[in-house]
Parts: C-alpha cells; sequence; structure tokens
C-alpha cells in the first residue's frame, strides 16, 4: 500500500509567528480594553441616505390635454436600462434650475427603456410644472433620484380607481396592471371638462368591452358625488384614489360609512399637520430650528438645509430618514418598525416632537 505523502511540518504550524497577525493581535485587545473603560461612549451612526441619481434625457414631449404634458426619459446611453419600478411609484426628477419634483410614473413597468410622466402647468405653482412647460424641450438633460414607491399596489380581486384630473398619473399602471391580471376592475375618471382628461384613450384600450370605465366631467356633469362614485364597484372592492385635496377627502368622508372597505390614497401634496405643537429640532452644529405647530419639522429643515433628501413627504419612503440623538419623537411615519423607532430612525416629514420640546438629530 503506498504511504499518503506527509505535508510539510510549517504548513499549519508555522515554527515563526506571523509579525503581522502578531501585531494585530496585540492592537485588537488594546482596542477592546479601551471600549471597555466606564464612560468610554460607544454609538454606531447609520449611513446616511443618499438616493441613487440617474441622468437622463428628454426623448419626447406630448400634449396630453389642457395644461398637461407628457415628457419621454431615457437613459444618458439609449442602450442602458432604467432601474426598474412597479405600480404607483414616483421620480424625483431635478431640473436645470436645480428645483427638484416628484412625478408619478405612467408608463408601462415592463419597458425598461423609458420613464413617462405627465405634468400639469400650475399658474400659481412654485416654479417646478412651469419650467417643464416652458424651458424643457427635447434633448433636454435631467436627473432622477427613485424610483420610489410610497402608492403601491396590492392587486387586490376587486378594485375601484378613482382618479381626480392628473390623479390618473399612478393610477394609469395600476389599470394596466389590473387588466394584465384579470381582476375585477373599474376606473372612474374626473376632471374638469373632456378636454383636460388626460390618458382617456389609454384608459379606453384597456376596457375593450366598454363597461369598466366611467368618466364625470364638471362643466357638464357638476362636482361629482362621491358615494356615487363607490357605488360604481362592489362595497367590498378595494379602493385607490389620488386627485388634489378635495376630492380625495370627499371620497375618504364618503368611504367612512361604509366599514371594512380599504382605501389606498395618494395626495398631490403632504397633508395639513393635524394636532401640531411647536417644537425645536437642534442640528449637529448646534444649530436650532424652531417647528411651528402647523408646520412640517421637514419643511423647515429644507429652509435651512435645501438639500436635505425628501421624495414622498407622507412618511411612506423613508428618504428623509434622520437619527435622533436626544429627545423624544412623537412618530407618526407609516414604515418604521418599532425597532428602527427605538434605535433612534425619525421621518421628519410627519414625525414631530412633543410641545416645548427639544430634538436633536445627526444631520
Amino acid at each position: 500500500m503506498p504511504t499518503r505523502p506527509q505535508p510539510p511540518t510549517d504548513l499549519y504550524r508555522p515554527e515563526r509567528p506571523d509579525q503581522f497577525l502578531t501585531q494585530l493581535t496585540r492592537l485588537s485587545r488594546v482596542l477592546f480594553f479601551l471600549l471597555a473603560l466606564p464612560g468610554v461612549r460607544r454609538t454606531s451612526r447609520p449611513p446616511a441616505h443618499v438616493p441613487a441619481e440617474t441622468p437622463l434625457t428628454v426623448r419626447a414631449r406630448r400634449e396630453l390635454a389642457a395644461d398637461i404634458v407628457e415628457f419621454t426619459l431615457a437613459a444618458e446611453r439609449s442602450c442602458a436600462p432604467l432601474p426598474a419600478w412597479q405600480p404607483g411609484s414616483h421620480l424625483d426628477v431635478i431640473l436645470p434650475s436645480g428645483r427638484m419634483r416628484s412625478y408619478s410614473l405612467c408608463g408601462d413597468p415592463a419597458d425598461t427603456t423609458v420613464y413617462r410622466i405627465a405634468v400639469r402647468r400650475l399658474a400659481r405653482g412654485r416654479g417646478g410644472s412651469r419650467e417643464l412647460h416652458d424651458a424643457v424641450p427635447p434633448g433636454t438633460r435631467l436627473t432622477a433620484r427613485g424610483p420610489f414607491c410610497a402608492f403601491p399596489f396590492a392587486a387586490e380581486p376587486t378594485v375601484l380607481f378613482l382618479a381626480g384630473g392628473i390623479g390618473i398619473t399612478p393610477l394609469l399602471p395600476m389599470v394596466r396592471e389590473a387588466a394584465r391580471r384579470g381582476l375585477d376592475w373599474h376606473l372612474v375618471q374626473t376632471g374638469r371638462s373632456q378636454a383636460a382628461l388626460p390618458y382617456a384613450a389609454e384608459s379606453a384600450a384597456l376596457d375593450p368591452t366598454g363597461t369598466r370605465i366611467t368618466t364625470h366631467h364638471y362643466d357638464t356633469d357638476g362636482y361629482p358625488d362621491p358615494a356615487a362614485l363607490l357605488a360604481c364597484a362592489p362595497r367590498h372592492a378595494a379602493v385607490y384614489c389620488c386627485g388634489p385635496a378635495p376630492f380625495l377627502d370627499s371620497v375618504r368622508r364618503a368611504l367612512a360609512a361604509r366599514a371594512g372597505q380599504p382605501l389606498h390614497a395618494q395626495r398631490f401634496t403632504a397633508a395639513p399637520v393635524a394636532e401640531g405643537a411647536p417644537f425645536t429640532l437642534r442640528l449637529r452644529d448646534g444649530t436650532r430650528l424652531p417647528v411651528p405647530g402647523d408646520r412640517a419639522a421637514l419643511d423647515v429643515l429644507l429652509d435651512a438645509r435645501p438639500a436635505a433628501p425628501r421624495s414622498c413627504r407622507q412618511g411612506y419612503c423613508g428618504t428623509c430618514r434622520l437619527q435622533v440623538l436626544d429627545g423624544t419623537p412623537d412618530h407618526r411615519d407609516h414604515i418604521l418598525t418599532p425597532e428602527e423607532r427605538e434605535a433612534g430612525a425619525l421621518l421628519p416629514c410627519v414625525s414631530r416632537a412633543k410641545e416645548g420640546t427639544l430634538l436633536s438629530v445627526d444631520l
């Protein structure tokens, strides 16, 4: 029987100790001793949430309806696929002026070559929509953060979609998905007039039988009765609603009388602060920012730090997440776990602190 060759005697047990490992071991022992001393503060700071940025080019623009323009955005390298998204997602678009605005994705998630957003011109807005309408032709380079999904579609078996004007934009991909899955769905699309109704043709193409879509025009039909809108689907249907605040609030009040019917909603703007009390936000450099009872902490923070990350402003996406160093928050978000809150996470877009207290954050 042949003898098995034996490994060299120094393969596993070197006769001389490795000098690098020896020094590393000594150093680790010293550090362990120092950290074990009483009074030594040991903190762990989570990495700041910095959304990824994607360079985009405006490939095309199209007039959809009165004061509404659709922009088709593609990667600067036309062959590069864009980050994936799901119905209900939105992009944070950084405009040439440096303004950042959030817009719902209204295209097809299966198409990874382009993003589509639709923008309504707001004459009395903050300037973002006017810039896109007036100063962003095809070929313009933009930057986007995201996509983010603060309005996910759960694909319930029976679904009612309620769209107020430009509120069709996050709902249209959901309608496509509902049609693709063969769900029992109905879409009610409302607007000021027929000319002001975006994506009416695309919606109709998803309803070959002509039985699943109802349109309502304010100029001929008057303001819609929310109870009548809800009656377009069975009482057990899940309701997805997006539109102006008065439209959304009226639907919410009508739905309160139909106990047990789920509502998924997205507002164009952050909801007004309810039961807010004034407190003070203190930044890492010692800056103190008084937060009035009727303003969100994030809005006050953006006055002092315009580049602070933000997106949905409704406590869903987590983009504005901060770390609390001292103080007790009044958490009002929808995504943080009890463990994350206990560890000091805070979403300043919706969360606050008790009246007169000081909340120190790591920013």
